[in-house]
């Protein structure tokens, strides 16, 4: 049965996992578990949330995370990853919004909004996507950015993080990695410019500490803000680990509060970490462990953990203060609360036989609004179907999105 826990062992009082952590801005982390920002695709195609979303966060906070993070959450609706992101502004159902943090703020558990925009990777049935330059490759066509575009970006972050925090979200993830929109600034596979925010990393890197201090302003010295970014690109010509270092040390000089540490990108043809099928272990652990030596930020750590004695290891090394689980919360959303248990469990990760490509995605994606129905012990879908009904539900969302936002 998927996510039923089968592999047992002890634990003692003292396990790292259980232990609070106090992030620099003085908010506190209950335990060392996160759940890690997904695409989950359950907003309704007008940029607000579902009841199937509501009921998915909730589930996640009952289940004993320390943090529930949403993903690709919107600030521009002209950029979106998915029609079924969140979008923040004046056209929110805030009575919405407010459901779904009335409902996942509960018994200590945080839930952040991740902050995004798609860039170069925008939807393109919705979008007429922008990147910090022009590109016209195999797959991947988009214009290049203004100077007057991007000099408006901290400010849509900044609204889009004080919007979160009026709303009761306690607190904020920016998102750098993954291919999205300051990603692509990082990375000179995107960022092709030959201003002053393109060329060396200190330079590819200014619009993200812009952005920083921004949302900084915006949200006030106490409210937690994090960041995502990448280890490595993973593509030729990308983001390099030494550049992602010089990244993490120009973030040690801002206020963030937690830096999580992901790898790879959405950009057309690259294969994603998450779809290996060995269980190696944490995938970026070795750069945390470089990144550790040049930082004093708590770091986080996304991708490769399936069994728990992986995630006690690596926080009892000391690199990294928190654990973040994506795909192992889908199968598990009680996973937490197993884990911070004596006799804890493993969930069962499920195999499939040359599934089509995006389709594995699709299945865990789904499997999500399962979850948010509380029908996942009748989810039947295989790889392939759940891929047809993914597409038909974003074609159809994609019309309400449209309706919404031609403007």
């Amino acid at each position: 049965m998927i996510g039923q826990t089968v592999r047992h062992e002890s634990s003692n009082p003292n396990d790292a996992l259980r232990k609070s952590l106090k992030l620099p801005c003085g908010a506190i982390l209950k335990n060392r578990i996160v759940k890690s920002a997904m695409s989950d695709s359950l907003g309704n195609g007008d940029g607000d949330p579902t009841e199937a979303q509501i009921r998915l966060y909730e589930r996640w906070a009952e289940g004993g995370t320390a943090v529930s993070i949403i993903g690709e959450v919107q600030g521009d609706p002209r950029y979106p990853e998915k029609p079924g992101n969140l979008v923040f502004g004046t056209h929110t159902n805030k009575q919405a919004i407010q459901s779904l943090v009335s409902r996942a703020v509960i018994a200590g558990a945080h839930l952040w909004p991740q902050l995004g925009h798609a860039g170069a990777l925008a939807h393109l049935p919705i979008s007429q996507p922008k990147g910090p330059s022009a590109l016209n490759v195999e797959g991947l066509h988009c214009a290049g950015m203004s100077d007057e575009d991007i000099q408006q970006l901290p400010d849509m972050y900044a609204s889009a993080a004080a919007f979160a925090k009026n709303s009761g979200f306690s607190g904020v993830q920016i998102h750098a990695g993954h291919g999205f929109l300051l990603s692509q600034f990082l990375s000179p596979l995107f960022n092709r410019r030959k201003d002053g925010y393109g060329g060396s990393i200190e330079a590819r890197c200014r619009i993200v500490l812009e952005v920083i201090d921004e949302v900084r302003r915006a949200v006030g010295p106490s409210f937690p803000i994090g960041i995502k970014i990448n280890s490595t690109d993973k593509l030729e010509g990308g983001l390099t680990e030494i550049d992602a270092l010089e990244v993490v040390r120009l973030l040690d000089r801002t206020s963030i509060d937690l830096i999580d540490i992901s790898g790879g990108t959405y950009f057309p043809g690259a294969k994603s970490s998450s779809d290996a099928v060995s269980d190696g272990g944490p995938y970026f652990l070795e750069f945390a462990r470089r990144a550790k030596d040049i930082t004093d930020v708590p770091l986080m750590l996304t991708g490769g953990f399936k069994r728990r004695q992986q995630a006690r290891d690596a926080l009892a090394s000391g690199v990294i203060e928190m654990v973040s689980l994506a795909r192992a919360m889908v199968l598990c959303p009680r996973l937490a609360e197993i884990w911070l248990t004596e006799k804890g469990g493993d969930p069962e990760f499920p195999k499939f036989k040359s599934p089509p490509r995006g389709a594995i995605t699709a299945w865990y994606t789904m499997r999500l609004a399962a979850l948010g129905q509380d029908s996942e012990n009748t989810f039947t879908l295989n790889p392939e179907r759940a891929l047809r009904d993914y597409d038909e539900r974003d074609a159809q969302r994609c019309i309400k999105w449209r309706k919404k936002f031609s403007h």
